[in-house]
């Protein structure tokens, strides 16, 4: 069986990584590291996680997304989340995960506008994209 990958893309100062199969926990875990470790060789400033064509969250994948989130920012880098389905962000309450440190929009185009605003209050100087 091969193994699944994830691809990040290099958008700019940004990473934008689409989610378009399920999360097995190995998957998520490869995901996490794959992340950090692309933000740090692209010095990125911003991560856009495009969850649209996922459905169904669970507890796991919720503390993934924090996990990335919280050490994004130590690596001073901002993570937004798009294309979240109602019903994933219904499971998301439920379960008592206000997912810490992520902002949120509609999709790829708001994020990008989000990722971009946050990023050039930090770094007014910094327009090297």
């Amino acid at each position: 069986m091969a193994m699944e990958r994830i691809p990040i893309l290099k958008v700019g100062r940004f990473l934008l990584v689409t989610i378009q199969v399920d999360l097995y926990d190995r998957l998520a875990l490869e995901l996490e590291a794959n992340i950090i470790t692309a933000i740090t060789n692209h010095h990125a400033k911003g991560i856009m996680i495009d969850i649209s064509a996922v459905s169904i969250v669970d507890s796991f994948m919720g503390r993934i997304l924090s996990n990335i989130a919280t050490m994004a920012r130590i690596l001073d880098a901002e993570t937004v989340v798009v294309g979240m389905q109602p019903a994933v962000a219904i499971t998301l309450v439920e379960l008592g995960l206000p997912l810490t440190g992520i902002y949120t929009a509609l999709n790829v185009e708001k994020g990008m506008g989000l990722l971009r605003s946050k990023t050039v209050a930090d770094n007014d100087a910094d327009f090297d994209d």
